[in-house]
C-alpha cells in the first residue's frame, strides 16, 4: 500500500440506529436538522467529527468536552425515506465521563476531566436530556475491534458499501432494517440461552436487544467498520458468528470451535494493537 497515513489514532467502529424524523421530539428535530452537513458527504462529516474530537483532546483549554455547537447528524435513505442519526456527542461524552470517574484512579480522572469542566458539561447534558421524555443514545462506539455480538444483527445479503481511499479501504458500512436486526438478535439470544447460558455473548446480545427496543420500528441499523476495515476486509465475521451460534444450537462443538478460531485469528491481532507501544 502506498501514500502517507494520517496520525495514528485508536481504530474505532460504530453501531448506529437511524430513525425517521417523527421519532424525535420537536426540540430534538431542531438539533437534528441543525447538525446536517451543508456541503460534502459522509466522509467529510466523519473527518470533521474526528478532527474536532482530536482538537478537544490536545487543546490548551483543559476542557475535553464538546460544546453545543459540535453536534453532527448523519442521514441515510432507505426505500426512498430519509432517516437520521444524531451524533449526540454531549450525551455520549457525559456517559464516557461517568465511566472514567467510576473506573480510573481519582487523581488520573481529575487530571483528565477537571471538575469545573465536568460541571459545565453536566449542565449541557441535563438540558439536552430534558428535550425528550425518553432520551436514547443512537450510537455505540467500539475501539480496537468490533464486538462479535454486533455481527449478529447483519447478514451477507444486507446492503454493503465499501468506501475506498486510494489503496486503502476507508470504511465498510452494512445496513439492516430495524425489524430484521432485532429479530436476528432475539433469535440468537434464544438459542444461546438454551445452548450456552454462561457465554458472555449472551449478556452482550441481551443488552443489545434491549437497546434496539428503544427505537422506532421504521428505523435502520448500520455497522460502520471505520478504519479497522482496512485491516480485515474482505470480512466474513457476520457469517462466522451466525455459523458459530447455529453450531452451538445443534450441539456441534467442533463446528462452533472452528467458527470461533476464524473470528479469533481475524480480530485478536487488532485488539492487541490497543496494548502496543
Amino acid at each position: 500500500m502506498s501514500g502517507t497515513r494520517r496520525p495514528s489514532r485508536p481504530l474505532s467502529s460504530h453501531l448506529r440506529v437511524y430513525e425517521p424524523i417523527e421519532a424525535f421530539s420537536a426540540a430534538e428535530r431542531e438539533r437534528v436538522e441543525a447538525g446536517l452537513p451543508h456541503a460534502g458527504g459522509r466522509e467529510e462529516l466523519d473527518t470533521a467529527e474526528s478532527t474536532a474530537a482530536l482538537g478537544r483532546v490536545i487543546g490548551e483549554t483543559g476542557d475535553p468536552f464538546p460544546g453545543d455547537g459540535t453536534e453532527f447528524t448523519r442521514s441515510l435513505t432507505v426505500n426512498g425515506k430519509v432517516l437520521y442519526c444524531p451524533s449526540q456527542l454531549v450525551l455520549r461524552s457525559g456517559l464516557a465521563a461517568e465511566s472514567v470517574i467510576s473506573t480510573a484512579p481519582r487523581i488520573l480522572a481529575e487530571l483528565m476531566l477537571p471538575e469545573e469542566a465536568r460541571e459545565r458539561h453536566q449542565a449541557r447534558v441535563d438540558r439536552i436530556a430534558a428535550e425528550s421524555a425518553s432520551p436514547r443514545i443512537n450510537t455505540r462506539e467500539s475501539l480496537w475491534g468490533i464486538p462479535f455480538s454486533w455481527f449478529v444483527l447483519f447478514q451477507e445479503s444486507d446492503p454493503t458499501e465499501v468506501v475506498e481511499d486510494g489503496d486503502h479501504v476507508r470504511t465498510v458500512r452494512i445496513v439492516a432494517p430495524w425489524g430484521k436486526a432485532i429479530n436476528r438478535a432475539r433469535f440468537a439470544v434464544a438459542n444461546l440461552a438454551l445452548a450456552a447460558p454462561d457465554m458472555s455473548m449472551l449478556d452482550e446480545l441481551t443488552s443489545l436487544t434491549e437497546w434496539l427496543e428503544e427505537f422506532h420500528p421504521d428505523s435502520a441499523v448500520e455497522l460502520d467498520y471505520g478504519r479497522v476495515a482496512d485491516r480485515v476486509f474482505p470480512d466474513e465475521s457476520c457469517l462466522d458468528v451466525r455459523l458459530g451460534i447455529e453450531c452451538l444450537a445443534e450441539g456441534d462443538m467442533t463446528g462452533a470451535a472452528a467458527a470461533y478460531r476464524r473470528l479469533a485469528s481475524r480480530w485478536i491481532p487488532i485488539r492487541q494493537l490497543a496494548r502496543a507501544s
